[in-house]
C-alpha cells in the first residue's frame, strides 16, 4: 500500500472497517472475567467480585496508557506492530484464565495485566484510524468506539448461546478473536499517510491545560460520563438477575447484558453520524442527559415486569454510550495544541480512576442498602457532568 494513494483522497475502502472489525476482537478481552464470573466458584462466591474485576482491567488500562505515553511507544514503533504484540500477549494471559481459575488473587493479577495490554489495542486503534483519516475523524471515532461497545459486550453473546458454551469456551474463544484482530491489522493496514509525532507526555502541563475553559468543559462532561459507563456494564448482568428473581421470569441473562451494552456500539455509530450535521458537543450534551435521567429514574423501573424493565435498560444502553466518541474528538480538538499529547493522556487517565472509585461506591453500597435503589448513585456523575458541559454545547448549537 503506497501512502500517496490516500493522500490522493483514494483511501482504501476497507480501511475502517477492518479497524472497526480488528478493535471489536481485540476489545473482546475487556469483560471476558466478567462473563465468566458466575460460573467460577472462587469468582462466584467472593462478595466484592465485580467491583473488584472490573477495577483491576481498569486500573491496568491506566498503567498502560502512562506507560505508553512516557515512552511514546507508537512513535517510537509502528502503531500497527504494537496493535498485533498487544493483542498476542492480551490473548495469551486471557487463555491462562483456565489454569489459574482458582486462585482468585492470580485472576486479579491477570486482569490486572489485560487491562495494561488493552492500552495498546483500544488507544492504538484510534491512532491507526487516525493516521489515515485527516477529515471526518469524529465519525471514524464513533464506529471505533462502537466497536469497542460491541466487543465488550461479546463475552456476554458467548455465554447466552443456545448451546450454552462453557466459560472454558468463552475465553478460548475470546482470546482467538483478539488474535484475529491483531493479525487483521498488520496484514492489512500498513501505518497510515498522515501519521504524525505525536505531542510528548509532560506531567508538569496538565494544570495548564485544564486553563482552557473548553477543554475543562469537555473534560467534566467526560469525567461524568465515565463516572456511569463502566459501573453500569459491571452491573448489568446483576440488574437482570435482580429483576427476574423479582418477578420470577426466566431471562437469558448473558444474551441480554450482550443486548444492553451492545445496542451502545450502535448509537456510538449513529451518533457520529449525527456528530456531522449538528456537531460533536450536542450529541454528547443530550446523550449524557439521556443517561442521567435513565440512572436518576432507575429506582422506578429495575423491579417491574421485564416487558417494562427491559426497554429501559435498553434506552440506558443506548444513552451511556453515544457519547463517548463525541467526548472523545472534544477533547482532542479543545485541547492546547502545544501539549495535547499529555492533556488527552491525562483526561483518560483521570476518567478511569473515577470510574474504578464508582465501581467500587456501588460494589459498597450494593451489599449495605436496597439493592434498587443503589444505582442512584450512578445518576449524579452524568448529571454534574451535563451542568459542567453546558456551556460548550450552547456555544456549538449558537
Amino acid at each position: 500500500m503506497q501512502p500517496t494513494l490516500a493522500l490522493r483522497g483514494e483511501r482504501p475502502v476497507y480501511v475502517l472497517p477492518l479497524i472497526v472489525i480488528a478493535q471489536f476482537a481485540g476489545t473482546s478481552l475487556w469483560f471476558a472475567g466478567n462473563a465468566i464470573l458466575a460460573d467460577i466458584p472462587a469468582l462466584a462466591s467472593h462478595p466484592a467480585a465485580i467491583g473488584q474485576m472490573t477495577s483491576a482491567v481498569q486500573i491496568g488500562f491506566i498503567a498502560g496508557t502512562l506507560v505508553f505515553a512516557l515512552l511514546s511507544i507508537t512513535d517510537r514503533f509502528s502503531p500497527s506492530k504494537v496493535f498485533l504484540l498487544c493483542s498476542l500477549l492480551g490473548a495469551a494471559i486471557n487463555l491462562c484464565t483456565i489454569w489459574i481459575s482458582d486462585n482468585y488473587g492470580a485472576m486479579l493479577l491477570f486482569r490486572f495485566i489485560i487491562g495494561f495490554l488493552l492500552a495498546g489495542i483500544y488507544p492504538v486503534g484510534m491512532k491507526i484510524a487516525a493516521d489515515w483519516f485527516d477529515t471526518g475523524l469524529g465519525k471514524a471515532l464513533g464506529y471505533l468506539v462502537g466497536a469497542l461497545v460491541l466487543g465488550t459486550g461479546f463475552p456476554h453473546l458467548l455465554k447466552g448461546f443456545a448451546w450454552h458454551l462453557s466459560w472454558q469456551q468463552v475465553i478460548l474463544f475470546t482470546s482467538a478473536f483478539a488474535l484475529t484482530g491483531g493479525l487483521l491489522v498488520i496484514l492489512f493496514i500498513p501505518d497510515g499517510p498522515f501519521k504524525k509525532q505525536a505531542n510528548s507526555f509532560r506531567p508538569a502541563l496538565i494544570g495548564q491545560a485544564f486553563h482552557s475553559k473548553e477543554f475543562k468543559a469537555a473534560a467534566y462532561g467526560y469525567f461524568g460520563h465515565m463516572w456511569e459507563l463502566y459501573t453500569l456494564w459491571a452491573f448489568v448482568p446483576v440488574m437482570l438477575a435482580m429483576n427476574a428473581a423479582r418477578n420470577g421470569a426466566m431471562l437469558n441473562i448473558p444474551l441480554w447484558s450482550f443486548f444492553v451494552i451492545g445496542i451502545g456500539g450502535i448509537s456510538c455509530m449513529v451518533g457520529g453520524a449525527l456528530s456531522q450535521k449538528v456537531g460533536s458537543a450536542r450529541v454528547a450534551f443530550y446523550a449524557l442527559l439521556g443517561s442521567g435521567i435513565c440512572a436518576a429514574t432507575s429506582i422506578f423501573f429495575i423491579n417491574l415486569p421485564p416487558a417494562v424493565f427491559l426497554p429501559f435498560l435498553l434506552v440506558w444502553g443506548i444513552t451511556v454510550t453515544a457519547d463517548s466518541p463525541q467526548f472523545s474528538t472534544l477533547t482532542a480538538l479543545t485541547a492546547p495544541p502545544a501539549y495535547k499529547g499529555t492533556a488527552v493522556t491525562a483526561v483518560i487517565c483521570m476518567g478511569f480512576i473515577i470510574s474504578i472509585i464508582s465501581l467500587q461506591v456501588v460494589s459498597y453500597l450494593f451489599n449495605r442498602f436496597p439493592q434498587a435503589a443503589v444505582f442512584l448513585a450512578l445518576a449524579p456523575g452524568p448529571l454534574l457532568g451535563v451542568l459542567a458541559f453546558r456551556r460548550l454545547a450552547n456555544k456549538q448549537q449558537g
